[in-house]
């Protein structure tokens, strides 16, 4: 990585992406840092110019794609080509299936998933041409262990990781490396912002395994790494010149994250699926 390159990472009013987008500038590289409403740009300003770095801000709603994909354009007019991609913006809703609607299903998909593929296609073309790029996306290890009560939520990780991977022996042809990050616990805002309209409802027969399920969590949560140990996993993965597929950022990650794969950093499955296109 070479302090000339462009780096746009999503979701960075707070937590991961945040830490994400200073530990990236740290390294020198141009950061534009995104998030729906730069009216909560305030904490990232604020500790850039504690640690004296420098980045640019913008409005990227990764639920509107035509915004979102002008917002790239307007990015490479200004600064240059995208040549990392953070896709980091996401967000969860609470409850079992039985208790979510059409709706918040669909609001999932679109955040966690629609959104990250629609950013991943639009820089696609030019890493392409160039022969080089970074496609990094902020899973979970949600999207590798299902989890009560955020069925739709895994359900979109598990979607961009199956996406992810099967772009990525594609995407490496080209000289784009694509890779997914896989915090466990983070202490982030997730559980203040989580979407709990589930355990709301007095007589609903989920209730109190919804109740035990959520305070188990928020206490996990609690527990957790921080946002910035967690952000530099997803620095590492950015900048690193030993690119792999997937990326743990705590041992409490890999040993949640081997309860369901025992190739742990994808390169098996990546070397056979590799294979398949020769």
């Amino acid at each position: 990585m070479t302090a000339s390159q462009v780096a746009v990472v999503t979701g960075t009013s707070s937590g991961i992406g945040l830490h994400t987008a200073l530990g990236l500038a740290h390294k020198g590289l141009r950061v534009v840092a995104t998030m729906r409403d730069t009216g909560r740009a305030g904490a990232l300003r604020d500790e850039a110019a504690r640690q004296g770095v420098e980045l640019a801000v913008r409005a990227l709603d990764v639920t509107d794609r035509d915004g979102a994909c002008a917002c790239l354009d307007d990015v490479a007019a200004e600064f240059g080509a995208v040549d990392i991609l953070v896709n980091n913006a996401g967000s969860a809703t609470f409850g079992t299936l039985e208790q979510l609607s059409d709706a918040a299903l669909q609001k999932q998909l679109d955040v966690n998933f629609l959104g990250v593929a629609a950013l991943t296609r639009h820089v696609l073309p030019s890493m392409r041409k160039s022969g080089a790029g970074r496609i990094i996306t902020v899973t979970s290890n949600g999207g590798v262990v299902g989890e009560p009560f955020l069925d739709a939520y895994c359900a979109s990780k598990f979607a961009v990781e199956g996406l992810m991977q099967s772009l990525a022996p594609v995407a490496a042809r080209f000289g784009v490396t694509v890779s997914v990050v896989e915090p466990a616990s983070v202490v982030t805002d997730m559980m203040k912002n989580l979407d709990t309209e589930a355990l709301a409802a007095p007589n609903d027969p989920y209730r109190d395994l919804a109740e035990t399920f959520y305070q188990t969590a928020g206490t996990v949560m609690a527990g957790g790494q921080t946002a910035q140990d967690a952000a530099a996993v997803v620095v590492e993965a950015a900048t690193t010149d030993t690119p792999r597929f997937r990326w743990q950022t705590s041992q409490a990650a890999v040993d949640f994250v081997g309860l369901s794969l025992a190739d742990l950093d994808g390169s098996k499955v990546l070397g056979a699926m590799s294979a398949w296109l020769d």
